[in-house]
């Protein structure tokens, strides 16, 4: 019986030791989890900046960007990347734009739009953000621009070239197969029809409309001190409240970045 007790004994132990070196093998496994998502959130914590995007040049739609130009969804894709990124906690935009396309802003203010129901968008303006430059910048959470950077210039414009005479001239004939009276409407080698011109300045007239009302929806300004669409300092635009600061670019960084902080 001795023996039978011993040896049960023994069994014991083993259990016991075995039991022991789990424990001791979980206990580490739950330490280095732990470990590493302190890591993980120390790194993260560290590594959070805020993204600057740049808006540099002619706003046109399409995927471009270069001589001149630069394109919405070029721009929209960078502004959702870092909408979506984890480790950024705001976005700038670096504008530096006389305007351009105003479907393309139109683009453009969608993707800042999704950016802002995740993290705040601020604006950074350079030597000039005016017109569909400016209507973009309007929708940022917070936009500085520096004394004399050019802004405004809320309004449509469109330009018809008339070198018929030039043509005429040079003895040059040209003749149009039209399916329609205005298919040809603006072209270069005619002049505007009085009629043309009056549908042409409806089509503007709408355009800028839908402009200086967002404008003013989004700034809460009177709609009178912008809608002669002239270009205004970087100070005046402070005062009459177009832009919200006066400031350079590393500065509006450094607002954003206490922005998300807070």
């Amino acid at each position: 019986m001795r023996w039978l007790e011993q040896e049960c004994l023994k069994i014991e132990r083993k259990k016991q030791r075995k039991a022991c070196r789990r424990y001791f093998i979980l206990g580490i496994l739950a330490a280095l989890l732990v470990f590493i998502i302190v890591g993980v959130w120390y790194i993260t914590l560290e590594e959070t900046s805020t993204s600057v995007i740049r808006v540099e040049g002619t706003i046109v739609a399409g995927d471009g960007l270069g001589n001149g130009y630069v394109g919405s969804e070029y721009v929209g894709r960078q502004i959702r990347s870092a909408a979506d990124d984890p480790l950024v906690r705001a976005v700038v935009l670096r504008v530096n734009s006389p305007g351009g396309s105003p479907a393309a802003a139109q683009e453009i203010i969608t993707d800042i739009e999704y950016a802002k129901g995740k993290k705040p968008v601020f604006v950074s303006m350079g030597d000039i953000a005016t017109s569909a430059a400016y209507h973009i910048s309007a929708h940022a959470d917070r936009i500085y621009a520096n004394p004399d950077t050019m802004t405004g210039s809320i309004g449509t414009i469109w330009l018809v070239y008339d070198y018929s005479r030039a043509l005429d001239e040079d003895g040059v004939v040209i003749e149009v197969v039209k399916s329609g009276e205005k298919k040809d409407i603006a072209s270069p080698y005619r002049a505007l029809t009085d009629e043309e011109r009056e549908y042409l300045q409806v089509i503007v007239d709408e355009s800028s409309e839908l402009f200086i009302e967002d404008v003013v929806a989004q700034r809460g300004i009177e709609r009178s001190v912008i809608d002669d669409a002239r270009p205004i300092r970087g100070e005046e635009a402070l005062q009459i409240g177009l832009v919200d600061e006066i400031g350079n670019l590393f500065e509006t960084i450094s607002a954003a970045d206490r922005f998300a902080s807070s």
